[in-house]
């Protein structure tokens, strides 16, 4: 069975809240849509719109009770948009909560063969603390028992400008404490370092920045990581490449960064999962769906399109980098560095995508998608003769800065720690050595990649362009 996980945006996310934790302390329910998420081992319900109570369609009473009618509706409107039901109340207590008997009996008794039966998907139930913790479960049919049994979510993720992680404690355990990152978690707080290592960590491209990053956040002791590439390590590497040697020209960069976090990381029990193969192959796409937050370390437009989708259609946030380093001259009186620029980028609902900030343009994905895009390099700009006589740039200064930049970036999204959340779109540029700040930044009017936010499997299966 695959692990199981609810992601909301954070605009639904507050009208949850808003409406279902009461100055009264009575509690309070909705029904709620959501859409299937499904990763290589991991399911998510990703819940898309909320069906409000009409007059009698609920009664409350210190406790509160759904009426037919309400539930008749919602399984109307479920069945027409092609979506599951969630079944979603609060509790006057904080904290993850367990199911009492009148909750158990409402779910598993008079929801979930309902529910099952006319939408095609399994109830899923979530519940509110007074504090906004959220917990939740899913009821699966069971064939040998002839019954509906409950699987608990491992988390609920609140997806937006911050990303707000519920954890259930007794499927994801907190991390055991190490003298080995005693510092790094005292910087941050015990609590905020927590929220860090529990983290499912994907990379996709294993180059210069994003073998750093593995580094980074191996020594910061994070547990689980998702490695995508489907490179081979090559001599021209071997200056920025973490942990790569002569020995290992030839190898795939997924094995060697895999290597490197085993040697590296802090953590007492890492995980990795090493994916040997392009981000629109269905293996690597549907492991990236297994992650809380993906680094983007490619430069081809295809692998960011695919990011970008990702981010907003199953609500996982991508931190985005690219470096441009400049040359002046020409071949016959050689080439001069004169500058370079590094742009870095959280995308996620409630930010601008990769697409309205022109990190790539669709004519470049049209020309990558036909086969007519030249190889790309984080060098940009040089013409097509120059490796011919110049060919041994080092850029791991570059690389490592722009790596550190997306690892804060990680930091502040999870944590929110120094009462920062958001560092906008942020851009350093070598000459004259300054980092300019962007947070006016914003999605065109009627940007597909908005208008997908939480449909998650329901959108073009971007894998197979």
């Amino acid at each position: 069975m695959k692990k199981f996980s609810i992601g909301i945006p954070e605009q639904i996310n507050k009208e949850l809240c808003d409406y279902l934790i009461r100055e009264d302390g009575d509690e309070d329910l909705i029904f709620a849509l959501w859409n299937t998420s499904n990763g290589n081992t991991r399911e998510t319900s990703l819940i898309c719109e909320l069906i409000f109570p009409e007059e009698n369609d609920r009664d409350r009473h210190g406790n509160v009770s759904f009426n037919p009618q309400y539930i008749k509706r919602v399984c109307k409107i479920a069945g027409e948009k092609k979506c599951g039901i969630a079944f979603i109340h609060s509790h006057p207590f904080p904290g993850w909560q367990t199911m009492s008997e009148d909750d158990i009996t409402a779910e598993k008794e008079k929801l979930s063969e309902t529910v099952d039966v006319l939408t095609g998907f399994p109830l899923v139930g979530l519940t509110v603390g007074s504090d906004e913790t959220w917990s939740a479960r899913r009821w699966l049919y069971n064939e040998k028992n002839n019954e509906y049994q409950i699987q608990w979510a491992e988390s609920v993720r609140s997806v937006g400008a911050q990303l707000k992680i519920d954890y259930n404690d007794r499927v994801i355990k907190t991390p055991k404490f190490s003298e080995l990152f005693k510092r790094t978690r005292a910087v941050w707080g015990q609590a905020n370092h927590e929220k860090l290592a529990k983290l499912r960590i994907g990379i996709v491209g294993l180059g210069s920045v994003g073998s750093m990053v593995a580094e980074g956040l191996a020594r910061m002791g994070i547990e689980k990581f998702t490695l995508i590439d489907f490179d081979k390590v090559e001599p021209h590497n071997l200056d920025r490449l973490i942990g790569a040697t002569k020995a290992d020209i030839g190898s795939y960069k997924v094995d060697i960064i895999k290597r490197q976090i085993h040697l590296s990381g802090t953590a007492a029990n890492i995980e990795i999962a090493a994916i040997c193969e392009s981000l629109y192959l269905y293996n690597a796409y549907s492991s990236a769906l297994d992650c809380d937050v993906i680094f983007s370390c490619v430069d081809r437009p295809r692998a960011r399109y695919i990011l970008n989708h990702i981010a907003f259609a199953h609500l996982i946030p991508v931190i985005d980098g690219g470096i441009q380093v400049r040359f002046d001259g020409d071949i016959k009186k050689g080439y001069e560095f004169s500058g370079a620029d590094w742009q870095l980028q959280t995308i996620t609902p409630g930010r601008p995508c990769l697409q309205c900030l022109n990190v790539y343009s669709n004519s470049d994905l049209s020309l990558e998608m036909s086969g007519h895009l030249e190889d790309s390099s984080y060098l940009k700009g040089l013409p097509k003769d120059y490796y011919k006589t110049k060919n041994n740039e080092n850029i791991f200064p570059f690389s490592s800065n722009l790596a550190s930049l997306e690892i804060f970036h990680m930091i502040a999204l999870v944590t929110g720690a120094g009462d920062t959340s958001d560092f906008g779109v942020q851009r350093f540029r070598y000459n004259p050595g300054l980092i300019s700040q962007y947070f006016d930044r914003k999605c065109e009017n009627n940007c597909d990649f908005v208008q997908s936010i939480a449909v998650g499997d329901k959108y073009l299966k971007v894998y197979d362009i």
